[in-house]
């Protein structure tokens, strides 16, 4: 729950015993479940209405990835870590028998080097 352990939670409960007192506390945790249940109403109308007036293109259509690292991860960061998963192939080949001099390349092959030279 939004990263609280029971040790801030407590610290919570007693700072608003202190502050509201014995005798307005639950009704004051009673208004505020009520905002809080308006404004997830409210959320979820707005939600509602937009996925209804977008049309039928966009029903997979989530606000949450208008968040702008949500949608750098879907859009970006997703296609390359499926490339970069999907590869079998080892990061550097390994070198097989030498093209004489002047063969073309084909596409993708990697040209001969010497290992001993580097």
């Amino acid at each position: 729950m939004f990263g609280l352990g029971w040790p801030e939670i407590l610290a919570l409960v007693v700072i608003a015993l202190l502050v509201f007192g014995p005798e307005k506390l639950p009704g004051a945790a009673q208004q505020a479940g009520r905002t809080l249940k308006q404004l997830r109403q409210m959320a979820n109308n707005a939600k509602a209405d937009l996925e209804s007036n977008l049309g039928p293109e966009f029903k997979n259509f989530d606000p949450a990835d208008l968040n702008p690292k949500a949608f750098v991860r879907k859009h970006l960061l997703d296609d390359v870590e499926n490339d970069w998963n999907a590869t079998s192939e080892p990061a550097v080949p390994a070198v097989t028998a030498a093209q004489p001099p002047g063969g073309d390349l084909g596409f993708g092959e990697i040209p001969p080097y010497d290992t001993e030279a580097t």
